[in-house]
């Protein structure tokens, strides 16, 4: 019968999850694991396999992560309240990047610039992850659009695949170090330029 393991799954993920985020995974070795997780190597290859596997598994949380925030915020409801989760959401992202102080940005992000050209599986997790948040999107969109908040006639595949690309994209100059404000006022010019009804104000 095997031994059942002495110690924390999930905080030796936590502790391998920022390891990975503060170094990379190619600067990152598995002795920089041991050492930060304190198990040893074998211990590390014998619960999560080798350093590609083990960062598979950090990177496949992470992207699970991403799309339960998002989940939470865009969940659907009311139509009538839609626009206002869709706002809420995006300004999130633009708090949550301006609280990144020390500039780590998203892991999501850091990982595909890094791997997805030559790993298949972050490429697909990567992919799997923008699909989802493009349909959470896309849903608040249409439900906005049916209250009348957002022009009827506006393509919501379009709207939505904008608001992604603005949500991602205020990570990456955030984390170039534009200024709070900045940030602020990004997320408030895309939300803005939403189509709005004749006769209706913007967000």
């Amino acid at each position: 019968m095997a031994r059942p393991r002495a110690f924390d799954e999930h905080q030796v993920l936590e502790q391998a999850r920022e390891q990975f985020w503060a170094t990379g995974y190619a600067g990152t070795r598995m002795d920089d694991i041991a050492t930060a997780t304190g198990l040893g190597k074998g211990s590390l290859y014998g619960a999560f396999g080798d350093k590609g596997k083990l960062f598979h598994r950090v990177f496949g949380d992470w992207c699970t992560a991403v799309v339960k925030v998002a989940e939470e915020r865009l969940a659907g409801g009311p139509d009538a309240e839609a626009l206002a989760r869709l706002s809420a959401y995006v300004h999130l992202m633009a708090e949550n990047t301006a609280a990144d102080t020390e500039r780590r940005g998203c892991l999501m992000a850091k990982g595909v610039a890094e791997l997805a050209q030559h790993d298949p599986a972050v490429a697909g997790r990567s992919a799997e992850t923008m699909t989802a948040l493009l349909a959470l999107l896309r849903t608040e969109i249409s439900a906005a659009q049916r209250h009348g908040d957002i022009d009827s006639a506006a393509d919501p595949e379009r709207l939505a695949a904008l608001l992604l690309a603005v949500v991602r994209g205020i990570e990456a100059v955030g984390k170039a170090g534009l200024a709070l404000e900045t940030v602020r006022t990004i997320a408030d010019t895309a939300l803005a330029a939403l189509p709005r009804p004749e006769g209706r104000k913007s967000v």
